[in-house]
């Protein structure tokens, strides 16, 4: 009986699947990290890749691959957002103007 038992619960554990197979970065951070963080930029904070697609596994990621792919798409984004003109505004001059003259 004990051993039908283990061998029918080996089996279970063999069948398992990776839920995050074939998933992108995007779609991995979208599933996994959405919840707590809006955006991935700035999450990688300049680690090494290595450090942080260990972080990722031993806490986040289903597999080292998915770590390592995660780890990958957080440090692509990672850094200062873009500069964004305001609509409407106008360009800058090289030289500020000269005060009016006081009357």
């Amino acid at each position: 009986m004990i051993p039908a038992a283990a061998a029918a619960l080996t089996a279970t554990i063999a069948s398992a699947q990776n839920l995050d197979a074939g998933k992108s970065p995007e779609r991995l951070f979208a599933d996994g990290c959405a919840t707590c963080h809006r955006s991935p930029r700035g999450l990688a904070k300049g680690r090494f890749s290595l450090t942080l697609s260990w972080f990722l596994k031993d806490h986040y990621a289903t597999s080292s691959d998915s770590a390592k792919a995660l780890a990958a798409y957080l440090e692509s984004v990672d850094g200062p957002p873009p500069a964004a003109a305001k609509p409407g505004a106008k360009p800058s001059k090289s030289a500020p103007r000269p005060p009016k003259p006081v009357q």
